[in-house]
């Protein structure tokens, strides 16, 4: 996932105050949950969703997350690595996740955070704080368009 000129550098999506943790991967419906927990300090839980994975590469905790975007040779490198076809970049995201504790990357179609008042299930409804999707990004070698790169919840 890519946005601006085609060597455009990182960029910033969005950032976490909070320390997550690989929660749970399934294959089936291919989705990788990261968590942080309500603590002494967080009133709340905050979950990442990552939806339609196809490749990752993890630490088992991140401090102070930051998604990021990555630029096109990357992108091509993730793609080439991981053997999804061509034809479905345009609706795929790669996102590059750095901490203090660590970095790794998701290959997927969405990215969703929720905030939940609860600490142990989804009782609740999701209140959706943040979400990505590929819709309106630059796939490498096509025209730069003016869009947003995420959309607030």
């Amino acid at each position: 996932m890519t946005s601006g000129s085609r060597s455009a550098p990182s960029t910033l999506l969005h950032r976490f105050d909070r320390t997550f943790r690989v929660w749970h991967y399934g294959v089936s419906h291919s989705s990788l949950l990261l968590r942080s927990r309500m603590d002494g300090v967080e009133d709340c839980r905050l979950d990442l969703l990552f939806e339609a994975v196809e490749s990752m590469q993890l630490v088992k905790r991140y401090e102070g997350l930051e998604l990021h975007s990555v630029d096109d040779s990357t992108f091509s490198r993730v793609y080439e690595e991981s053997g999804v076809p061509p034809k479905w970049r345009g609706t795929r995201l790669v996102v590059h996740l750095r901490s203090r504790s660590g970095t790794g990357y998701v290959q997927c179609g969405r990215v969703v955070a929720d905030r939940h008042q609860d600490d142990e299930g989804e009782t609740e409804p999701r209140d959706v704080v943040w979400s990505l999707r590929p819709s309106g990004l630059r796939v490498p070698g096509a025209q730069a368009g003016g869009t947003k790169a995420g959309t607030p919840g």
